[in-house]
């Protein structure tokens, strides 16, 4: 591409060498987390939230867990206001839940945010005014020395107001761009801040580092954020909160690395809605978290109904392929990789394992309330014999043969291929029972009856070729003196190869399943399958199934 010149680093490393974290394998505890949905996702969105629908969402992030929700910039407009004064006045908020309020570095603003703050048994207020090297040239037009005191201002003002408004309030500040902020300068502003705060055990200070438009790789911010905590004033006092974007996809490394770096915080928003590419994504985040054996602390056990609410409130879709979340994130067309799922699955039930190793499979989709049958295995051209025999036994308890899977699993591939579609569970189904089960044409056999002589000796009544007969013949078993006896009738020299049968669990009715394969001509093979409450019945049914599928071949 031409003009790449025109493009240089904008952000700064720190002073000295800050690459303790690179020696910290995981992320080993949850941090605090606040979701900034109802601030920067509603932002984010072509029509923002109604009233209604944000107090929807809102009841959502309490549900699952969040302490610390990002309400809004009350200051900036009326409906702000209004959904704050409503989640107070009609007590929405629970006793352990902190809301958070965003407010700039202005008097009127400040005192506006405290006015909506009555009333309000504790919250965070977010002081933040930006820093960068871009914002203080061409938007500000300051110098350093005037970006400190815009924020020292703003930070006596939150103090005052907090003073004379009761209620329990926190303190949080952002120096905003700060990824785009010499290092030393961002450390410099912020300890200003704590030193006008003066954070206790009892009333820590939150200092928000955010990289409000990511401008290096991931490595770079976890250098600043440890360069940060090694150096920031009354550490212990300071709870260092990290707010990735996504500009540059890396949000949720720069999150992690961030956390390994000295992060005790994490803002963001679920599915990574948000401003240009969105926000970090907390719910990858702390499945990332949880896949690692370690709890996050939020409640993400029923994906399915997390995306519901949030399509609807938002108008937003979660894209098919998001992590954890996506409706196709667990699908598996591919044969091998279904095959590799299903012997996977099978291992770990015969093996009573407790450990989660699926191939293909990061995470147990039952976990984040998802379904084996409808989620994992999907069925197209692209599928293969293991899944569609996997889909058969878990989601309609046919238990089929495995030399029978493979040309089941070209039947079904074949119709998928044809029709260029995804074929559904159900049509699956339909094409193993019109394929293979209880096939009575053009030979049907109407009755039979047995009689123990040694042998078993049968006497069967048949059809084939528009003529009625009667035929008998002994066997070694039941199944085989009908066969013995039907043989002479079909005028086709063949053997039954295979036979399997067992219990079909997946109904209410007690049912039998039976598989019988033929063999004839040059290695030619046929299987028929057979139904019946009653297993002899369920085996006849499957012999001649497999006879009718052979004269039609």
């Amino acid at each position: 591409m031409q003009h790449c010149d025109k493009y240089s680093r904008g952000y700064f490393m720190p002073p000295t060498c800050c690459r303790d974290w690179a020696s910290k394998e995981y992320v080993d505890h949850a941090p605090i987390w606040c979701s900034v949905d109802l601030r920067d996702g509603n932002q984010a969105l072509i029509v923002p939230m109604s009233l209604q629908q944000k107090l929807e969402f809102f009841q959502l992030l309490c549900r699952l867990g969040f302490k610390e929700i990002e309400v809004g910039f009350p200051a900036a407009s009326e409906t702000e206001y209004e959904f704050l004064r409503t989640l107070i006045e009609q007590n929405l908020i629970p006793d352990d839940v902190k809301v958070q309020v965003l407010t700039q570095s202005r008097e009127h603003i400040i005192k506006k945010t405290f006015e909506a703050l009555r009333g309000c048994k504790q919250a965070v207020v977010h002081l933040y005014n930006s820093t960068s090297v871009a914002q203080r040239e061409q938007v500000f037009k300051k110098s350093k020395e005037q970006i400190i005191d815009i924020a020292k201002f703003g930070a006596e003002l939150c103090k005052q107001y907090a003073e004379q408004t009761e209620g329990k309030f926190y303190f949080e500040y952002s120096p905003e761009s700060f990824t785009g902020t010499e290092i030393d300068y961002a450390l410099e502003v912020c300890n200003a801040v704590i030193d006008i705060w003066q954070p206790t055990p009892d009333n820590k200070v939150i200092i928000n580092l955010p990289a409000t438009v990511e401008m290096s790789m991931p490595h770079v911010y976890a250098s600043q954020v440890e360069y940060m905590s090694k150096n920031i004033n009354n550490r212990d006092n300071v709870i260092i909160s990290l707010h990735p974007h996504n500009d540059r996809g890396c949000a949720i490394a720069d999150s992690e690395l961030g956390l390994l770096a000295g992060g005790d915080r994490i803002e963001g928003t679920l599915f990574g809605n948000g401003e240009r590419t969105g926000n970090v994504d907390i719910i990858t985040l702390a499945l990332n978290m949880y896949t690692h054996g370690i709890d996050p602390g939020l409640d993400f056990s029923d994906i399915p109904s997390i995306v519901e609410v949030y399509e609807k409130v938002t108008n937003m879709k979660v894209y098919e392929r998001q992590p954890y979340s996506g409706a196709l994130v667990f699908a598996a067309f591919s044969g091998s990789h279904q095959d590799a799922i299903a012997k996977g699955m099978k291992w770990k039930e015969d093996k009573h394992l407790d450990h989660w190793s699926v191939p293909y499979l990061p995470i147990d989709p039952k976990d984040v309330g998802r379904e084996y049958d409808g989620d994992v295995i999907r069925i197209n051209s692209q599928s293969g014999k293991g899944g569609i025999g996997y889909l058969m036994e878990h989601q309609f308890g046919f238990n089929l043969p495995t030399n029978m899977r493979e040309g089941f699993g070209y039947e079904v591939k074949s119709v998928s291929d044809h029709a260029h579609k995804e074929l559904q569970p159900a049509e699956i189904l339909e094409i193993f029972e019109s394929n293979y089960v209880n096939i009575a044409q053009p030979f049907k056999i109407y009755e039979y009856h047995f009689v123990q002589k040694g042998d078993i000796h049968s006497t069967v009544t048949a059809e084939y070729q528009g003529k009625i007969v009667d035929v008998q013949a002994d066997g070694n078993g039941r199944l085989d003196a009908v066969n013995n006896a039907i043989r002479p009738l079909i005028g086709k020299d063949y053997i039954i190869s295979e036979y399997h049968e067992h219990a079909l669990t997946s109904t209410s009715k007690s049912q039998a399943v039976a598989y019988v394969c033929l063999q004839y001509g040059d290695g030619n093979k046929v299987w028929g399958v057979g139904i019946h409450n009653d297993i002899i019945a369920a085996s006849v049914s499957a012999l001649v199934s497999a006879i009718n599928r052979m004269l039609k071949d």
